[in-house]
């Protein structure tokens, strides 16, 4: 795992376009599990297009933050978990 923000940054960027599968602690005990592709990366957030078949919007953003607490986990196909131990 990514020990700092700059790392998990640097991370995603090589990662752009590639699919992956999103976990993401929703609250009261729900995980809510996505799938789509990485889009970009800004300096704080990345964005994430959707697939259209299972959402009912496009696009969702999270901070770097977010993957460091482990509070979204970010599996992309043929790779290890970002954000797993």
């Amino acid at each position: 795992m990514a020990k700092t923000l700059f790392e998990i940054k640097q991370s995603l960027e090589g990662q752009i376009g590639k699919r992956l599968t999103l976990k993401a602690n929703g609250g009261r005990r729900k995980t809510i599990e996505r799938s789509g592709i990485l889009a970009e990366t800004y300096p704080s957030v990345f964005i994430i297009e959707l697939d259209q078949e299972q959402n009912a919007f496009e696009r969702v953003s999270y901070s770097y933050a977010d993957v460091l607490t482990e509070t979204v986990e970010l599996s992309f196909e043929g790779a290890l978990a970002l954000g797993e131990q």
